[in-house]
Order: structure tokens, then sequence, then C-alpha cells
């Protein structure tokens, strides 16, 4: 296929017009079938309040004390910035693979190739963190789920190991679904946020009522090490929560009217889980029986529903929580799997026509979430190896995110400099014959704050901590694990592309694979 850098996007299909991939050079293999709610469900199951809130308040408490609220707000206004680039993408690109396609299409398909593999690995340590969160609530609700024994924090090796067990069986899980039906899986995702949304409502309502502080601790730190380390490392609780919203571009190729709905849903699920998350922190620090007894800073939130609104209603609240725990693990594969699939259908992975195969009697690309699903399940192993993994997993994670969105914000602040991007809009509509999503004349300095931000927070989450990822010293690679897993990712995506060439050269005699279908924006 022929690569371009034409900046000239492929027109838009005209209103009520289904083939919405016929411009890009793709057939329609995924099944359209998403409305409005579910391509929300999409974004905000992957961002899940309630998992990663409830799964990384301790971590933030720890370091920041009662003032890491305010990074909250801090990195919401950050994660904006970036969602309102992706919105503007969505609408001009509604392509599964969004990060791989739009940054493919905006640089170079080299360029575009590496932001995919970086986001597709990171994707992958995503789900594994996210099914270690059913540690956190599964066995508050009932003991039994302790299987291995012993402590059940995530923190000693005892509750390493059950994490890693209850996690192999939720993978086991979501990648069923993942092989199934989209309507099974959009299903599941739509009651998964709904229990969400009414999980928060209720656990908001109810912390407000038993509220034991006066909001004005918020400002008081409290924490390991000074104030900059305090609000840096407090930072990682909202950025751990307040990522995936793209999710929503992810499932463009299921969705109805992708041009329309995706950059809303995207925009809509990133501010819902802003506003809910900022009160579920508020009301956990808020009505916590004690901000001194150290049990914040190493059981979170759970211990603050237990502890205050008594076992019976806080283990009913903590199931709610492991609904959203599952929503969020199956949603995030859902979104990995998809960019897998879109990489391998433009032939430029290993054993791609397996990966891109979508078998008509389920609409799936089954064989690329098997992939995604063993990925994570051995990177659990880890757990069972060191308590440290659950951290070092999680911070990694979210830097390949962060990262891999600097890759399109980047690329695109280049083309708004040279005055390529956005396009030329004349004509440009979306299904219902509106006009695109666009930022207008706020394009250039959303675009240069949302990349600036990006690149803050990638550094902010990789540097070697000590006190953060080797507190008990003896485990450098924990401590450096988040740039040596960067630094891996890389030397083995440019491994493989040496590798490639090297076969397609003449005298090798092989067929060349081609580079993403023509790359146009």
């Amino acid at each position: 296929m022929t690569v371009t850098t034409d900046p000239t996007p492929p027109a838009p299909p005209p209103p009520g017009d289904g083939d919405a991939l016929a411009p890009f050079g793709y057939p329609q293999e995924l099944r359209r079938r998403m409305g409005r709610y579910a391509s929300f469900a999409a974004g905000f199951s992957f961002i899940s309040v309630l998992t990663t809130v409830f799964q990384f308040f301790a971590l933030g408490y720890s370091f920041g004390g009662p003032l890491f609220f305010w990074t909250w707000p801090a990195v919401l206004v950050g994660q904006l910035l970036v969602a309102a680039c992706f919105a503007e993408l969505a609408s001009r690109l509604p392509i599964a693979g969004a990060i791989y396609q739009w940054a493919s299409r905006l640089g170079t398909p080299a360029f575009g190739w590496y932001a995919g593999w970086i986001m597709v690995t990171g994707r992958i340590v995503v789900v594994a963190a996210a099914a270690l969160a059913l540690q956190v609530v599964l066995p508050a609700v009932w003991p039994g789920f302790q299987i291995v024994g012993g402590d059940p924090s995530p923190t000693t090796p005892s509750g390493a190991a059950n994490a890693a067990l209850l996690g192999l069986v939720l993978l086991a899980l979501t990648t069923l679904l993942n092989v199934l039906d989209n309507r099974a899986l959009s299903a599941v995702n739509t009651i998964g946020v709904t229990a969400e949304i009414g999980g928060v409502v209720l656990i908001v309502a109810l912390l407000a009522t038993h509220a034991e502080q006066d909001p004005g601790i918020t400002l008081h730190t409290g924490g390991q090490g000074g104030l900059i380390t305090a609000l840096l490392v407090g930072s990682f609780t909202a950025a751990y929560v307040l990522i995936g919203f793209e999710s929503a571009s992810e499932m463009s190729e299921e969705t109805v009217n992708p041009r329309r709905t995706a950059p809303r849903t995207t925009l809509t699920a990133l501010t819902t889980s802003g506003v809910c998350g900022g009160l579920l922190l508020l009301g956990g620090l808020l009505s916590a029986p004690s901000l001194t007894d150290g049990r914040l800073a190493t059981e979170g939130l759970g211990y603050v529903l237990t502890s205050t609104l008594g076992d019976g209603l806080g283990r009913i609240l903590l199931a709610d929580v492991t609904v959203a725990i599952c929503a969020a693990t199956l949603a995030i594969q859902t979104s990995a799997t998809r960019m897998l699939f879109s990489m391998a259908r433009d032939g430029v992975l290993p054993r791609s026509a397996a990966l891109a195969r979508v078998p008509r009697r389920t609409g799936m690309p089954g064989t690329a979430a098997v992939v995604v699903g063993v990925g994570a399940a051995l990177l659990l192993l880890l757990n069972l190896a060191s308590p440290q993994a659950f951290l070092a997993i999680g911070t990694t994670c979210i830097a390949m995110v962060y990262l891999a969105y600097a890759m399109v914000t980047g690329p695109m602040l280049v083309r708004r400099l040279r005055g390529e991007w956005p396009p030329p809009a004349d004509g440009e509509r979306d299904e219902l014959g509106r006009p695109l999503f666009s930022l207008g004349r706020w394009g250039l300095p959303v675009n240069a704050l949302a990349l600036a931000y990006g690149l803050f927070m990638t550094v902010n989450l990789a540097w070697p901590r000590a006190e953060v990822y080797d507190p008990e010293g003896g485990h450098w690679y924990f401590q450096w694990f988040t740039v040596l897993i960067l630094a891996a990712t890389v030397a083995t995506g440019a491994a493989y592309r040496w590798y490639r060439r090297r076969r397609e050269t003449p005298e090798h005699g092989s067929a060349a694979h081609p580079e993403p279908a023509t790359v146009r924006v």
C-alpha cells in the first residue's frame, strides 16, 4: 500500500453513510452496534474511578498527606487538554487503534509504529495492574477471598500472591468476553458503568454525612518528604486514574455515528470521572476516623468505608467496587485488543494475519484478545516474586501511556505550527450533517500545553525515586523498573523492525509487508 503525507484528509462519508472506513482503505469487519452510552461506557470503564481511586488512594496519601487532594484538579486540567486534542482527531480519524493511527498520520509510519508499540505494551501492563486491584477490596468483602492466607494487604507477600491468583481468574473471564460477541461485551460494560456511577453517588453521599474533618485539612501535608516530593508523588493517584478516556475513540469502528459520538463521549467520560473521583477523594479525607493512625496510608478508602459506615454497608459498597474493577479490566483489555488488531491489520506486527483475524461469527479479534490476556497474566506472576511489583507495574503502565499520548500531541503541534492542522474544513460534516468538533483558535495553546504537560508527567512518573519504588532497599531493578521497561520496549521494537527490514531485502527474497494503509491526515 502507498504511504503518503498528504495533509488533506479524506472527505468524510455523507450523512447517514454507514461505510465510515472506506475513505481510509479499510473494510468494515468489526460490528458497528455501539450507541452513545456504550461509547461513553468504554471510556468511563477504562478510567473507572472506583477501581483506581481505591487502588492508589493509599499511595497518594502516604506521600502527600491530605494535600495530595490538590494534585487531582491539576492532573484533571492537564488531561482535559490532551482529551480536547484527541476529540479533534477522533472526529476526523474515527479508526480503531487511535493512538497508532493518529501518530502515523500526523507524523510518519515509523513514528506511529513506535507510538502504537509503546501503547500496546503499556495497555497490557494496565490490564495487569487493574486485575491486581481485586486484592484491595475482595478480602475486605469476605475473608474467604484471601485464598493464600495471611495478611491481605497488597504490600505483603501473602497479599501480593493472592492478588496474582484473583487477577488470573478475572483475566480468564475478561478474555472469554473479548473473544465472544461485542453485544455481550457492551452489555457488561454498560451494567458495570451504571453500577459504578450509582456506587460513586451513594458513597460520596454517605461519606458527606459522616464528615469528621474540616475541608481546611486538605492544605496540610503530613506525608513523606518535602512539599515538592509530596505533590509530585501524590499526583501518581490522579495520573493513574485519569487515563484511558480515548477508549471511546478506540471503539470508533464499532460505534454508530463515530465522528459525532466519539469526540463528545471522550470528553464526557473524562469530565464525569474527574468530578466523581475528586468527590471520592474529598469524602474519604473528610470522613476518615483518623488522619494520623497510619491506616489511610496503608488501607486507603477501604478502611474509611468499613470504619465509617460499618462492616455491613461498607462491604456492600466494596462489592460494588468489585463490579467496577471487573468492568474496568474488561474495558482496558478491549482497548488494548483494538490497538493490537489495528496494527496487525496493517501487517506491521509478528503474526499479523492471525492477530488481525476477525471471524464473521463473532465480529471480534479473538486472537488479539488472547495475546493481551496472556501477556497480562505473565505480568501478574511478578507479583508472586515481590509485593513491590504492584507499584512498579502500576507506575510503569501510566508512564508508557503518557509517553504514547505525547507521541500524538507532539506531531499534532508540529502540524499546527506548519499550518497543516486542522485541515481545511470546507464541507466537512459529521454523520448528522453538523460541523466536526474543532478547537478553533484555542487549538495552538491547548495543543502546546497538552504536550508540555504530557512530557512533564512522563518524566515525573519514570523518575527512579528509591523512596517510592524501593523503600526497603536491595531491589534496584524495582527502583529503575519503569525506565528499564520503557528502554526494553523501545529496544525490542527496534530489533523487530531491523529484523523485518533485513528479511525484506531483495537478497532474502521476501515480499515486504505494507506499512499503514495510505497514511493521510
